[in-house]
């Protein structure tokens, strides 16, 4: 989620202690940050619910460098 700083916006996010400490254990579990797994799990969320694209791979197929 590589994207320029002045498209990053903060908030502050109110949770309990319960799903916190979950967030935190799944976060160690995958070696993310908290925050990196939470903006993980709302990415996930959002492509599933067909409320974000899903983004394209990175490399081109070999159909797609012929047509450049």
């Amino acid at each position: 989620m590589a994207k320029k700083e002045s498209s990053i916006k903060s908030f502050v996010l109110r949770m309990d202690a319960v799903t916190m400490e979950a967030i935190e254990k799944w976060a160690a579990d995958e070696f993310r940050s908290t925050n990196g797994q939470l903006q993980w799990i709302i990415n996930e969320a959002l492509k599933k619910s067909g409320r974000l694209k899903k983004e394209k791979t990175m490399s081109k197929t070999k159909e797609e460098k012929k047509d450049d």
